[in-house]
C-alpha cells in the first residue's frame, strides 16, 4: 500500500515538474502558450488593431474620390478586405506563433483585399480588365469562397493531434542539418556563387540595377531562345545554397552557446553574410525574392520572439502600402527610372504592382474563349526544369499566356494562386486546392512551434530553418505564377534534402 502511495507521489511530483507544453493529444507537446503578461497587452491592442484593419482602412479607402459605383463587385470587395483584416488580426493577437498562415493572410489582406478595393472605389486597374464586369465579381466571390475554404483545412488540421513518433531499436528522431553534410553545403554555395559572379562579369554588376542584372544573364547565352530553364538554373544555384547555409548557420549561433563560442563558426557565419550581401541584396534582386531574404533570416535569427512575429505582421501592412510599391528604384537604370511621385497614398495600389484580382478577372475570361487545361499547367510548373527544346507544346507562365491573349506587350503579369488552380480544374479544384494549402500550413505552423521551443529538436533543426523559408516564399508563391516560382523552391528542398539526417545524434543536440 505504501508503494503505491509513493509512486502516486512520484507521478504528481514529475506532472508538476513537467513543462505545460508536455501534454497534448496523441502524444506530441504543443509549444508553450504566451504569459498572461501578453494575454492582458493582447486584449488591449485588440480592439484598436480589428478596428484599425476591419473598419478604419476600408473606411478611409472608401472615401476616396472615384467612380462612386456601388455594386456588387464593390460590396464583395469590401466584404473580402473586411474578412481578411479580421483574419489577420486574429493571426497577429494569437497566443502561439502561426507563421504560414499569418504571411498568408496578410498577403490576402493587402493584394486581395485592401488594394482590389482601391481599385473599384477609385474606377482604375493597374492592368486593363478585357472582360465584362460580371468576370470580376465572379474573382472576387472566388477569392472569398478559396480563402474560406483555406480556414476549413485549417481548422481541420487543428482538430487533427499531431502524432508521436514510434520508438524502435534504432531510433529515427527529426529532421536534423548533418555536420558534414552542411560543411559540404557551404563548399556548394560559395562555389555556386562564386560561378554566378564570374558569369557576370565579377561582383560589381549585383550593385548596379536589375535591369542590367537581367541583360548581362541573357548576354551570357545560358538561357536558349524561348526557355528560361538555364537561367534560372544560375540564378538559383548562385543565390539559394547561400541563403540556406547562412540560415543553418545562423540558426546554431542563435540557439547553441556552443557555437558561439566557436570560432570557425562564427568566421563562416560572416563568410556567408558577407556572400549573400553580394548576390542576395535589394539592388539587383526581386522585391519578392529579397523580402523572402528578409524575413527567413529574421524568423531563424529570432526563432521565438513573439514580439518580432507580431511586429513583422503589423508593420507589414503599412510596407506593402508604403514602402513596397517604390522599393523597385533599383529595378531600372537611370534612364529607365520611373517617376516615383504620387498625389495619394492609395495611387500605387491602383497604378503599379497589385493586379492580382484583375488577373483573375482576366484569367476566368481566357478560359471562358476555351476551356479548362485539367493539370497541364501545374504539370508544366513541376517540371520547370525539362527544356522546351525536350518538351515542345511544354506551357508558358499562366500569366504570360493570359497577356498574350489581351494583346499587351508586357506579359509580367500575375498569375495568384487562384488563377492557377482555375485553369486547371475551375472552381471545384481551386477550392479543394486551397484547402489542401491551409491544412498544411496550420500543420506545419504546430510542427515549427515544437521546433523553436527549447525541447525542440536544437541548432540542427531542418523544419526550424524549412518554415521561415517557405513563409517568405508564400508572397511568391501566391503572387504567381508558379513557372517562374517553382525553380528556387525546387532548389531549396533539393540542398535541404542532401543535408537533412533523420537518426538521432546527440552530438547535433549540444548547445
Amino acid at each position: 500500500m505504501t508503494s503505491v502511495h509513493t509512486s502516486a507521489q512520484e507521478q504528481a511530483a514529475r506532472a508538476v515538474a513537467r513543462p505545460e507544453w508536455a501534454w497534448a493529444p496523441g502524444g506530441v507537446p504543443e509549444p508553450p502558450e504566451q504569459p498572461i503578461a501578453w494575454s492582458m497587452l493582447s486584449r488591449a491592442l485588440s480592439v484598436p488593431l480589428i478596428l484599425g484593419l476591419v473598419c478604419f482602412l476600408p473606411a478611409v479607402i472608401a472615401a476616396q474620390p472615384g467612380s462612386e459605383v456601388r455594386d456588387t463587385a464593390y460590396w464583395l470587395q469590401l466584404v473580402l478586405t473586411c474578412y481578411a483584416g479580421a483574419r489577420l488580426a486574429t493571426m497577429i493577437l494569437s497566443t502561439r506563433r502561426r507563421l504560414l498562415q499569418g504571411v498568408f493572410w496578410m498577403f490576402v489582406y493587402i493584394a486581395m483585399g485592401v488594394a482590389p478595393f482601391a481599385q473599384v472605389v477609385i474606377g482604375q486597374t493597374p492592368t486593363p480588365m478585357v472582360g465584362p464586369r460580371q468576370d470580376l465579381v465572379t474573382a472576387i466571390a472566388m477569392v472569398l469562397v478559396g480563402c474560406a475554404a483555406y480556414d476549413l483545412g485549417a481548422l481541420l488540421a487543428s482538430r487533427r493531434p499531431l502524432r508521436r513518433r514510434t520508438v524502435s531499436v534504432r531510433s529515427w528522431g527529426p529532421a536534423l542539418a548533418h555536420p558534414v553534410r552542411l560543411r559540404l553545403l557551404v563548399l556548394v554555395a560559395f562555389a555556386a556563387s562564386a560561378f554566378y559572379m564570374l558569369k557576370l562579369g565579377g561582383p560589381a554588376v549585383f550593385f548596379s540595377s536589375r535591369q542590367e542584372i537581367n541583360e548581362t544573364v541573357a548576354a551570357t547565352g545560358v538561357a536558349a531562345e524561348g526557355s528560361n530553364v538555364g537561367s534560372a538554373f544560375l540564378k538559383g544555384f548562385g543565390q539559394v545554397p547561400a541563403l540556406l547555409a547562412l540560415l543553418l548557420y545562423t540558426r546554431r549561433l542563435a540557439t547553441s552557446y556552443r557555437a558561439r563560442r566557436t570560432p570557425s563558426t562564427v568566421l563562416v557565419w560572416v563568410a556567408l553574410g558577407a556572400l549573400n550581401l553580394v548576390v542576395n541584396n535589394p539592388i539587383s534582386n526581386a522585391r519578392y525574392w529579397f523580402l523572402t531574404v528578409l524575413m527567413a533570416f529574421v524568423f531563424t535569427a529570432l526563432p521565438s520572439s513573439a514580439a518580432v512575429y507580431r511586429t513583422v505582421l503589423a508593420t507589414g501592412v503599412v510596407g506593402a502600402l508604403v514602402v513596397f510599391p517604390y522599393a523597385d528604384k533599383f529595378r531600372y537604370d537611370d534612364e529607365a527610372q520611373r517617376s516615383a511621385q504620387s498625389a495619394s497614398v492609395f495611387e500605387p495600389l491602383v497604378t503599379k504592382d497589385y493586379d492580382q484580382m484583375v488577373m483573375f478577372a482576366n484569367t476566368i475570361s481566357w478560359v471562358d474563349t476555351r476551356e479548362h487545361t485539367y493539370g497541364r499547367q501545374l504539370a508544366g510548373s513541376a517540371l520547370f526544369f525539362v527544356p522546351r527544346a525536350v518538351w515542345s507544346g511544354k506551357p508558358e507562365d499562366t500569366g504570360v499566356r493570359v497577356g498574350q491573349w489581351m494583346g499587351l506587350r508586357m506579359t509580367n503579369l500575375s498569375a495568384p494562386l487562384w488563377t492557377e488552380f482555375w485553369v486547371d480544374f475551375g472552381a471545384t479544384g481551386m477550392i479543394g486546392g486551397l484547402a489542401l494549402i491551409g491544412y498544411a500550413a496550420a500543420r506545419t505552423d504546430r510542427r515549427y512551434a515544437l521546433a523553436v521551443t527549447r525541447a525542440g529538436p536544437g541548432p540542427g533543426s531542418v523544419l526550424a530553418i524549412a518554415a521561415p523559408l517557405i513563409a517568405g516564399y508564400t508572397f511568391i508563391l501566391l503572387r504567381g505564377p508558379l513557372l517562374q516560382a517553382a525553380g528556387k523552391l525546387a532548389i531549396a528542398a533539393l540542398c535541404l534534402l542532401l543535408i537533412t539526417t533523420f537518426r538521432e545524434r546527440r552530438a547535433a543536440r549540444r548547445r
